[in-house]
Order: structure tokens, then C-alpha cells, then sequence
């Protein structure tokens, strides 16, 4: 390519009589959907920044034992309520590679309470890939070894520790196993009844239709709130905590279909008029086969965006139960149960690291938000 002294641009390869001018144009409108809806997707900086730490976040759920220092119930009674604990690599001008400075506790004889004082005259080395706690490795394999543990004789609480000597940092590792997991819990068990219930509506319609748009009326008309109370309070209180996490994860599915089967079968009302869905029906294809293979597809970039933007809904539904002892309890470990240690405002005005937790449930909210923005606007990459 040369300029002109006009300031005009040719092109200095040969001309080739063969060359199609439309070449670079059909390519692109040739490309698999899923390049264009990749292209278009890293143009959205926020959304693509949300989705790789997202899926950092899920993909070290198996291995929050390994992260954590401590056991999520691990108890030091001599550190109750003891503030964070920072990390340092020079002592005195000289490089000593991370370390902590023991807090030992003393009375105040003003406020009569307890205060953490650091022991800056000896500086102790944090241990890395040390034995400690036991626990299991992506739920089923025990080990002892963290990634990284407390001196012998000190503590490393780099978040602090709660009113029963329990590391914030680590409880809130292992409650991301729980607060995480139960929004996928919960999506799958919505797009299971809003799919097939709002495709049935919108296909058959009729009497179908009728049916269940008078049962998606009379859900969207309860308050949502108070039917998660009266859901949760029904759970009996001797069950386990891993049986009251799937029937929480349940109850939060069920309530949130309607929503998404009414979305469904706005876009079946639509479709089914389409001439290629009349030819799948013509040529003898069953109900079962065109909604399968004809309707959800087209509506398979709606059904992905909603999904990414109402697991957070889920998420805040766990942490809201929970918080106020209607959904998991302890000694399950979730951001909710954390959360309703920190309940008493006095006391996170006096030990404002107990309330936490709330900066992981905020962060991950923000982020399904931007992926689903992200997802909605690239899974159309024709839209321009």
C-alpha cells in the first residue's frame, strides 16, 4: 500500500481478475456462531473481565480447603474477635520474606475489653504447603495440607476472626462452595419447569395455555419474601445441612420459573407461525421433535442471558433466608450464615471485619450482572 502525493492510498499488489470483492464480507457471514458471538463478546471489557473471574471463582470452589488455613468451624478461644492480620516482607529494613507479627491479647482497663496488640519484636515466617486441619479436596478426597498455615504459636487471620476465634477469611472460602452453588442448583431447576411448562403453553395453547398462565398468575400475585419465609420455616429443623441446602436450592427454582416460562411462551406464540416450523410439521416431525429442534434453538441466546442474570437473584435469595436463620444453618458455612453473625450493629461498629462477607456476595453479583449484559448483547452478533 503507497500514498500519493494527493494523499490517496493504492494498493501496490498485482491485480488479480479472480479475487472476490465480497471475500472478507463472506467470510464473516460464513464464520461458525460461535466465532461471532466470541468476537463480539471480547468487545465488552467488562463483561469478559466478570466472566474469567467467575470462572476462577468456580473452578477454585474444589479447592477452598487447600486455600484456607483454617477448617471452617476451627475455634482459637484466645482470639476471639481478633482484628486482621497483616502480611509483611521487610522487618526493620531487611527482607524477610512474608511474615506475621503475633498479636497477643490484653485487657483495657478503659473500655473493659480485650485488645490485640502485635508483637513486633518477633516477626514470625508464614508456612506454605504445611499440614494442618484436615479436610476434603473437592468433597471427597482427605488431606492435611494447605497452601499456606499459621507460624507455630501465632495465628494468620488476614481477615479476623469472629466471636468464636473462627478465620473469616477462611469460613468465607468455604462458604463460596455453598453460596455459589446453590444459584446453578436453583437455575437448573427453573429452566426445567420454565422451559417445558412456558413451551407447552405457547405450542399447544388452548386449554394449555389457559392452565398455565392461571398458575403463573397466581405465583407472580404471592409476595415473594414472605413465601420464601413460609417455605423455609416448613423445612423441619432436624435435617441436616446438606439436606436443608438442596431443599432451599429447590425452593428458590420453583419460585423463579414463572417468570422465564411466561418469556418462553411469548416467543413460542411467535415462532410457531413460522414457515419452517409448518414444513417440520408438514413433513410428519412430532411436537416433541419441533420444540426441540426448530423453537429452542432460536430462542437459545434469550434462555443463556437469563440464566446468567437470575443466578445472582438466587444468590441473594440463600444469603437472604439465611441471614435471617430461615435457610442454612450452622455449622454449615455459607455468606448468609456469616452474615447473620452480623446482625447487631453494635457490634460491627466495634469489629467491622465480621461484616465481610457482604464484599464477596456484592463482587459476585456485580459480576453475573455484567456477563449476562455482556452475553445479551453478543449472542445477537448480527444485531449491529
Amino acid at each position: 500500500m503507497s500514498r500519493l502525493p494527493d494523499g490517496r492510498y493504492v494498493d501496490d499488489a498485482p491485480y488479480d481478475p479472480q479475487a472476490s470483492l465480497q471475500q472478507l464480507e463472506r467470510r464473516d457471514l460464513d464464520a461458525p456462531n460461535f466465532v461471532l458471538v466470541w468476537r463480539k463478546f471480547k468487545q465488552h471489557k467488562l463483561g469478559l473481565i466478570s466472566g474469567i473471574f467467575l470462572l476462577f471463582s468456580y473452578l477454585m470452589l474444589p479447592f477452598a480447603g487447600f486455600i484456607a488455613p483454617y477448617t471452617p468451624n476451627e475455634r482459637n478461644s484466645d482470639h476471639l474477635y481478633a482484628p486482621p492480620q497483616a502480611v509483611h516482607w521487610f522487618h526493620e529494613g531487611e527482607f524477610r520474606g512474608p511474615f506475621i507479627y503475633p498479636i497477643v491479647a490484653e485487657a483495657d482497663l478503659e473500655t473493659f475489653q480485650w485488645k490485640f496488640v502485635p508483637d513486633t519484636d518477633n516477626p514470625a515466617p508464614v508456612r506454605f504447603f504445611c499440614e494442618a486441619g484436615e479436610y476434603k479436596l473437592a468433597g471427597l478426597i482427605r488431606s492435611d495440607t494447605h497452601l499456606f498455615c499459621a507460624p507455630e504459636g501465632a495465628t494468620v487471620f488476614l481477615w479476623g476472626s469472629d466471636r468464636l476465634g473462627r478465620d473469616v477469611f477462611s469460613r468465607i472460602l468455604y462458604g463460596a462452595q455453598l453460596s455459589l452453588t446453590v444459584g446453578l442448583i436453583g437455575i437448573s431447576v427453573s429452566f426445567f419447569l420454565g422451559i417445558i411448562l412456558g413451551s407447552l403453553a405457547g405450542y399447544f395453547g388452548g386449554k394449555t395455555d389457559w392452565i398455565i398462565n392461571r398458575v403463573i398468575e397466581i405465583l407472580r400475585s404471592l409476595p415473594e419474601l414472605p413465601l420464601w419465609l413460609a417455605l423455609s420455616a416448613a423445612v423441619p429443623s432436624n435435617w441436616g445441612p446438606v439436606a436443608v441446602f438442596f431443599i432451599i436450592s429447590v425452593i428458590l427454582g420453583i419460585l423463579d420459573w414463572p417468570g422465564l416460562a411466561r418469556a418462553v411462551r411469548a416467543k413460542f406464540l411467535s415462532l410457531r407461525e413460522e414457515e419452517y416450523v409448518r414444513a417440520a410439521e408438514m413433513m410428519g416431525a412430532s411436537s416433541g421433535r419441533v420444540i426441540r429442534k426448530h423453537l429452542l434453538p432460536n430462542f437459545m441466546s434469550h434462555l443463556i442471558a437469563s440464566a446468567t442474570l437470575s443466578i445472582p437473584a438466587m444468590i441473594l435469595g440463600e444469603t437472604a433466608l439465611s441471614f435471617l436463620g430461615l435457610g442454612l444453618r450452622a455449622p454449615a458455612v455459607s455468606w448468609g450464615v456469616m452474615l447473620n453473625d452480623a446482625q447487631n450493629l453494635a457490634s460491627i461498629e466495634i469489629y467491622p471485619w465480621t461484616a465481610i462477607p457482604m464484599i464477596p456476595i456484592i463482587v459476585v453479583v456485580l459480576a453475573f450482572n455484567f456477563l449476562g449484559d455482556g452475553l445479551r448483547d453478543s449472542l445477537d452478533p448480527y444485531d449491529s
